[in-house]
């Protein structure tokens, strides 16, 4: 556990410093884009989307980051020459080891679970169960959420999950009466809610190695365990509001209504 301590007067000068670089940079970024001949915007119709701005955003957000922390550093004494620079940036890069180890495994393991189609196969007999099962109205809707989120934990790609399901229960649906938003609305909530918990999220090993950062010992299965309360708690949580919206009638948004 790591103690709270005062800040120092150094500090607190290479925070003021910080800021005011950080002001400066901002300023600076304004006057290249906001002027209708800014030279971040489109060279041929000045618009900001698609621009070299929108093109360059990653390093300039980068570069927003690196002068703050450069000039902290020098203002507070912890960075005396480029070695130290160079000394800091190596360090902040060096707990992203396990993350690329983690994500090399885990990107072999997605690629030879797509290439076996079993997560296509589980979908569509998943399909053909709720089509079998003769259930309409919430009952029907609740089956499809629980599918949903178990085929979420063989397949982590939201729009891939949607393009496997959304030919078979869109038109299913809409032949009892159910709009193509509300089943939308529904299969949002099983892929969402258990996104935490599928270590086929593409993002799953950028959680571990964050969460390394405070349990040494934590792993795949320990984060699994532990957000598994979660994620059923919101499972729940949502299914419940979903049926008393759909039991009351509720639109989902402007056209977009529960029956069609």
């Amino acid at each position: 556990e790591e103690d709270i301590t005062e800040l120092a007067t150094a500090e607190r000068k290479g925070l003021r410093w910080a800021g005011f670089s950080l002001l400066v940079y901002l300023a600076f970024i304004a006057i290249l884009t906001l002027p209708p001949q800014g030279i971040l915007r489109d060279p041929e119709t000045q618009a900001l989307i698609p621009s070299p701005f929108i093109n360059g955003i990653v390093f300039l957000i980068a570069i927003a980051f690196f002068i703050p922390g450069v000039v902290y550093g020098k203002v507070a004494g912890t960075i005396q020459n480029d070695r130290d620079v160079a000394k800091g940036l190596s360090h902040s890069m060096s707990s992203l080891g396990y993350y690329i180890a983690l994500a090399f495994v885990a990107a072999q393991f997605i690629a030879y679970f797509s290439w076996s189609n079993l997560g296509v196969i589980l979908a569509i007999n998943g399909a053909e169960l709720i089509q079998a099962s003769g259930f309409t109205g919430p009952p029907l809707l609740i089956l499809f959420i629980l599918l949903t989120g178990v085929i979420n934990l063989f397949v982590g790609s939201a729009s891939a999950k949607w393009a496997i399901m959304a030919p078979v229960f869109v038109p299913m649906l809409m032949l009892v009466g159910l709009s193509p938003e509300l089943t939308q609305a529904a299969y949002r909530i099983g892929d969402s809610t258990m996104n935490i918990v599928t270590p086929l999220m593409p993002y799953f090993p950028i959680v571990v190695a964050f969460g390394q950062r405070y349990d040494r010992n934590l792993g795949i299965g320990k984060l699994i365990s532990l957000m598994l309360p979660y994620s059923l708690a919101f499972l729940i949580a949502w299914s419940i509001l979903f049926v008393a919206w759909f039991i009351l009638n509720i639109p989902l948004g402007p056209g977009a209504p529960i029956r069609i």
